[in-house]
């Protein structure tokens, strides 16, 4: 790995933080190394939008590579909205443009004085005055930076009128339209006075052994092209499960209150490749090229993902696809995610319903089901931080808090759920209530297994969709091969084998490294950003779900079932070797991961 570039944006100095090399091969890269490079810094009192707050950009060492589905990087910080661990993956161009200009990180902390943006080239750094940028919207931002620096293949990640305004599910965005959606970095970079960081690079990637990562990087590239998931991702995008995700009973309708949604053809992957897709996009050296970019008749945009397409779809009981569209647009125009916006909105709408919020807290604004032009308004109004949209923007718990209603939000630890119910893929019970960053589908996407997809070379295998706890030690497994990819950084729709990503590690990092070592590094992971959290203040009484997914549905795929959350959390604690009645990792756990300083921090 190459030296992480340290900013203090309060003093503008600078210095290089050299990565420790048993912290390298310990946690490899990504998500995981941040934990391990931040663990000291993220403490109970930490103001998530103080100024000695940091926001750590991290790659991983196959970043960059053209290997399979490599162009990630991950952020990194306390989440504003869960005072817990955050971090969010995101694609596109910029991370390996951060590693061509020599540095596999950037560790922000401080604050400036006015708006400003940073500009990084080879090596050189410069902070830049952004006052005549601030309420650009996310792509306006990138092409006013782009002329001003004048160099051909910059990249810029930057953030909207709703970072700058402190929405606590503010996103991240970098190219066409890539997001680092979860967790409210966009707001931690904005309370920085940071709307952009612009990077470019000349410096080439390298890798231990060249020739052997270069065999294998063709092949893994090659098979992958004829995976038919990946076939079925570029053909349909992420909504191509829409369909069988309803007839499960997976896909969550009105506000996670309703089992089924008989609109879905209208929406689902199917109807924007046969009416309004226009072309792919991807992220650097993908071949899976999962982007969507839709034609509605007035000129290209990109077009929604499958979470986009439930949140504003089903959730809001809209059918219309072209209004989705225009709706996951604003609210990436605006730098805000898509699944904590609509889900947020539609507790507003359900507490409407319910008679909690009225005509009175709306400013007159009728929130009934279905209707394109309430939720609009209200996108408006929260990333303006008006009217309501001043309470909606801080997001689903506190919202519901505010009239009384919390145990309505369906959220997790201050993190809003995303469009998998538990109640059809009974596994993301445990991935919501366990995942270190709150309610998350991307830590573990486990409805993939419950879907029958299953990896037997590591252990992960198939049990029946509405399983319970006989899946908990299955759920563990698979939350460890995710933090690996995390750690790589691979994108979780590349269906490689586990055995071929060992190989690409070891031929990049000169590792010799085993499946079972790939696996206990994700482990480590997992158990260094629980331990962040248990010195955070979370306890075994946080891994719980959200009162709405444990209501059986009366109709659909899913109808009459809930998940016994409680037995599956004890076999899952057992698995996992965390104490049931702290939820900390016991000490004997720690030590075999080699974390013997966290038996002292959490155990003394």
């Amino acid at each position: 790995m190459q030296p992480i570039l340290k900013i203090n944006l309060t003093t503008n100095t600078t210095e290089e933080f050299i990565i420790p090399k048993e912290w390298e091969r310990d946690f490899l890269g990504g998500a995981s190394l941040a934990a391990r490079i931040l663990y000291s810094t993220l403490t109970r009192d930490l103001d998530p939008l103080a100024e000695n707050s940091p926001l750590l950009f991290i790659n991983g060492p196959l970043g960059g590579t053209s290997g399979p589905t490599t162009g990630r990087f991950v952020i990194c910080g306390k989440g504003p909205a869960t005072n817990l661990w955050a971090e969010s993956g995101i694609g596109g161009f910029w991370g390996p443009e951060l590693r061509k200009a020599g540095y596999d990180g950037l560790w922000i902390t401080g604050k400036s004085l006015g708006p400003v943006y940073i500009w990084i080239e080879d090596g050189k750094f410069e902070i830049r005055n952004a006052a005549h940028i601030l309420g650009k919207d996310v792509y306006e931002t990138q092409e006013i930076i782009r002329a001003e620096v004048q160099v051909k293949g910059a990249r810029i990640a930057c953030i909207g009128e709703a970072g700058e305004r402190g929405v606590l599910y503010a996103s991240i965005c970098c190219d066409h339209g890539r997001m680092a959606g979860r967790t409210g970095l966009g707001a931690v970079m904005g309370s920085k006075n940071l709307k952009a960081v612009a990077v470019h690079g000349t410096k080439k990637i390298e890798v231990e052994n060249l020739e052997r990562y270069s065999v294998l990087r063709s092949e893994s590239n090659r098979m992958l092209k004829q995976d038919n998931e990946a076939k079925i991702i570029h053909e349909l995008g992420t909504a191509g499960v829409a369909n069988y995700a309803e007839y499960l009973g997976a896909m969550p309708a009105k506000y996670y209150h309703q089992g089924s949604f008989t609109g879905v053809d209208n929406i689902s992957g199917s109807k924007m490749t046969e009416s309004i897709l226009a072309g792919f996009s991807a992220c650097q050296g993908c071949v899976i090229a999962c982007g969507r970019v839709v034609n509605l008749g007035d000129g290209k945009r990109k077009g929604p993902e499958y979470e986009t397409i439930v949140g504003f779809g089903p959730n809001l009981l809209i059918d219309d696809l072209v209004e989705v569209v225009r709706l996951g647009e604003l609210c990436d125009k605006y730098g805000m995610d898509t699944i904590s916006a609509s889900n947020t909105i539609g507790l507003a709408f359900h507490l409407y319903e319910m008679g909690k919020v009225t005509k009175q807290d709306t400013g007159g604004l009728e929130l009934i089901w279905g209707s394109v032009a309430a939720v609009r308004e209200l996108i408006h109004m929260i990333a303006r931080r008006e009217g309501i949209g001043e309470m909606l923007a801080n997001g689903a718990r506190q919202f519901g808090a505010a009239f009384g209603a919390e145990d309505e939000a369906v959220q997790v630890n201050g993190l809003e759920v995303a469009g998998h119910d538990p109640r059809g893929v009974s596994g993301m019970a445990l991935s919501y209530a366990t995942s270190p960053r709150g309610a998350c589908h991307n830590q573990s996407d486990y409805f993939f297994v419950d879907f029958g997809h299953t990896y037997e070379s590591i252990g992960i295998t198939y049990f029946e969709r509405q399983a319970q706890t006989e899946k908990a030690a299955n759920v563990a497994k698979h939350q460890d091969w995710r933090t690996f990819f995390n750690s790589a950084i691979m994108c979780i729709f590349a269906n490689v084998d586990p055995q071929m990503q060992v190989d690409l590690v070891n031929a990049a990092c000169g590792y010799d490294w085993t499946l079972d070592d790939m696996m206990k590094c994700g482990e480590r992971g997992w158990n260094i950003k629980r331990a962040i959290n248990i010195r955070m203040g979370l306890t075994a009484a946080n891994d719980k779900l959200p009162k709405a997914l444990l209501e059986p549905y009366n109709e659909g795929g899913a109808a009459g079932f809930v998940p016994d959350l409680e037995g599956m959390l004890i076999a899952y604690y057992e698995a996992r070797g965390w104490d049931a009645e702290s939820g900390k990792p016991l000490k004997e756990k720690l030590v075999k991961l080699g974390l013997e300083d966290v038996v002292k921090d959490l155990w003394n």
